[in-house]
């Protein structure tokens, strides 16, 4: 009996708003989880899933025998994380507000040819620059812009505005030079500032410790669209890191292909 009623409710040729409810919710759903993946949300997904868990077992099935712990589950822990939870996860909610915000600039704003000569030029003094440091143990930290603009963390260092170039970039990371520590943010095809100061990443969680290139690369990309290509100065490892998800131990080849996709340049133009 309840499955025919639940039939009848889900029947499209009666109704398809059941179902078009459903399938809105599970992909919003596996939006959000897309969000999170890969950040330290996941266990805070997981530590506030005990705990709804735990209170729904308490107040359901052992209400009469742990009343005591009912009432702390109801009275203090469910409140509290009603409150704490736009707190805790305050840099994932900012993503998927951005994501929804540049899906619709991305629908509003295609790029143009000039825009796709420009990215092309970045991407390849990029990966020519990041391949020569990586050869001389030199550590570098390049930020390419997006849609998400980063005009309030260029102001925390100096700005340049000038067209990008391998060899600025080379001078720019050059051991003791002026403005060698820190980040370049590169904008279309100019460096729009370097020594700048990016806001470190706060998972930590995993095999291996990332050093506080590593962890301003993956904390920018947590927070904005933005790429972010590290070269280790330890290691000479060259990695890309999106969405707080890291790509490590890059040729230029795979790097310049891989910015490529990521920025929708197709790599055919090189030779026009």
């Amino acid at each position: 009996m309840d499955l025919s009623r639940l039939w009848a409710r889900l029947n499209p040729l009666t109704s398809p708003f059941a179902l078009i409810d459903i399938l809105v919710v599970a992909l919003l759903v596996y939006w959000l989880l897309g969000i999170v993946r890969g950040t330290r949300a996941v266990q805070l997904l997981r530590g506030i899933g005990i705990v709804l868990a735990l209170t729904i077992f308490v107040g359901t099935v052992a209400r009469d025998q742990l009343q005591t712990l009912s009432w702390l589950l109801s009275t203090i822990v469910t409140p509290a994380l009603i409150v704490g939870v736009p707190v805790l996860f305050q840099p994932e909610l900012r993503r998927a507000l951005e994501s929804l915000g540049r899906s619709s600039e991305l629908l509003s704003r295609p790029l143009s040819g000039a825009n796709r000569s420009e990215l092309l030029e970045t991407i390849n003094s990029i990966s020519r620059a990041a391949i020569q440091l990586s050869q001389q143990g030199v550590g570098a930290l390049i930020v390419i812009e997006r849609n998400s603009r980063l005009q309030e963390y260029a102001e925390r260092g100096v700005i340049l505005d000038s067209r990008i170039s391998t060899a600025l970039l080379l001078n720019i990371f050059y051991p003791n030079a002026p403005l060698h520590d820190m980040a370049v943010i590169v904008r279309g095809n100019r460096i729009l500032a370097a020594n700048v100061v990016l806001p470190l990443s706060e998972d930590v969680i995993g095999p291996r410790r990332y050093g506080t290139r590593h962890r301003a690369a993956k904390g920018i990309s947590e927070q904005t669209d933005a790429l972010a290509v590290v070269v280790s100065e330890e290691t000479g490892a060259i990695s890309l890191v999106q969405d707080g998800r890291m790509a490590s131990y890059l040729t230029e080849a795979r790097l310049r292909t891989m910015l490529a996709g990521l920025l929708s340049v197709p790599l055919e133009a090189e030779g026009k």
